[in-house]
């Protein structure tokens, strides 16, 4: 085991992994996603990842910049809100959202949380983050929409330590849990609201077959804002 408690990846081989509750309505579903369904995700990540309104690095206002590279589909996310339009970037229009990626939102959640909740999701926002093995993400919590539908993770590439917490507050109590290529992450209900980030990636982990240096995290969201017109 490593220091941080999660599973060395010397060990990652060894023993299937199982399903687990880390907190009320947050489920980690390891590999869930075969080998031949995340060169189809990769395929599509790097056609999203084009410019106009292709991967970008995010600006906070304080003028530092995230370490994880993204792109948007949908909803356009920028700190701390929605556009229509790549606003703190190049200014063109976001990416579509493509319907198939919100029925396999829709599916994760049925897989992870059970079908009802599920039911009606009409997800409509991807945020692609890009982690080379330098790139971090602190504590946070998905807060910027309207609707509180789970919230649907998705990692490829190499395996990173994902610390959720709780709704209250950045420190302690968290888990950490390893997020390997193909794995699930879903949270919604009571955690929803949960602080989550990710301190660390462990480079050279991705599968040899996948063709991905570093660590792509595919986060789907169902924002609740009013259709466009």
């Amino acid at each position: 085991m490593a220091e941080d408690g999660s599973m060395d990846c010397e060990d990652s081989g060894l023993f299937p992994r199982e399903r687990a509750q880390v907190a009320p309505g947050a489920v980690h579903v390891p590999d869930w996603a075969d080998p031949a369904h995340q060169s189809e995700l990769l395929r599509a990540c790097r056609d999203w990842a084009r410019p106009p309104a292709g991967l970008r690095t995010v600006r906070t206002p304080g003028g530092g910049t995230m370490t994880a590279r993204q792109v948007c589909l949908g909803w356009h996310w920028y700190p701390y809100a929605y556009a229509r339009t790549v606003s703190d970037g190049d200014g063109a229009p976001v990416k579509p959202f493509p319907a198939w990626l919100g029925e396999l939102g829709r599916r994760a959640v049925a897989d992870a949380l059970g079908a009802e909740q599920a039911a009606g999701a009409a997800y409509d926002i991807a945020l692609i983050n890009f982690y080379d093995g330098d790139a971090r993400m602190g504590m946070h919590r998905d807060a910027d929409e309207k609707s509180d539908a789970p919230v649907v993770s998705l990692s490829l590439g190499d395996t990173c330590v994902f610390r959720f917490g709780n709704p209250r507050t950045r420190t302690r109590p968290y888990t950490d849990v390893e997020l390997r290529s193909g794995d699930l992450f879903v949270f919604g209900g009571p955690s929803r609201l949960a602080y989550h980030g990710v301190p660390r990636v462990l480079p050279g982990t991705a599968p040899a077959g996948l063709g991905l240096t570093g660590r792509l995290n595919i986060t789907l969201r169902v924002s609740g804002f009013p259709a466009a017109t």
